[in-house]
């Protein structure tokens, strides 16, 4: 997948929990996942509490992260998960920039409301990875809202956000399988 990398580009890190090759639970049809480190969240029930200490996991480049995945022709989509990917935001959109190259589609999972990143584009990346973005599941995991009859969310407080229409339109707009 680095195949054409620019210097800059090959150079950029992140700090990552891990990966999931090939999931089929973090969006629609089969995956790569990546889980991104750090989250100032802490949602009580979380599924990943060993993502929220900004310092844990393990820092690795965009090139080495992407020797990691598994070319499969069959994955049609990469899921940025966590932790809190917006707190990677620049490094978030560089890679998730590479994924849209190659056809990819890109979900984004963030414990911020829709509302809270469309008034925080200022800050660095914020903006670029909502405009790769195809789908944003937004807002924090609520416990007592847990909901496992819904697709893809853990709450029902949660939204799938179609990225480009609701961009479009200025107003939320759902996505829905196709």
């Amino acid at each position: 997948m680095a195949i054409g990398l620019d210097q800059k580009l090959a150079a950029t890190t992140l700090r990552i929990a891990g990966v999931a090759n090939e999931s089929i639970v973090d969006g629609p049809g089969i995956r790569d996942t990546i889980f991104f480190q750090g989250c100032p969240h802490a949602c009580p029930g979380c599924h990943n509490p060993e993502t929220w200490e900004t310092g844990g996991g393990n820092e690795i480049s965009i090139l080495d992260l992407l020797s990691l995945l598994i070319i499969n022709p069959l994955v049609t989509g990469v899921t940025f998960s966590g932790g809190e990917p917006f707190l990677q935001a620049s490094a978030a959109a560089a890679l998730g920039g590479i994924f849209k190259e190659k056809g990819l589609d890109l979900w984004v999972y963030t414990g911020f409301t829709w509302e809270d990143l469309l008034v925080n584009t200022e800050k660095p990346g914020f903006k670029e990875l909502l405009k790769i973005a195809d789908v944003i599941v937004d807002g924090p995991f609520r416990k007592e809202l847990k909901d496992n009859s819904i697709k893809f969310i853990g709450s029902s407080n949660q939204r799938l956000i179609n990225v480009k229409i609701s961009l479009e339109t200025g107003r939320i707009v759902q996505w829905l399988p196709t």
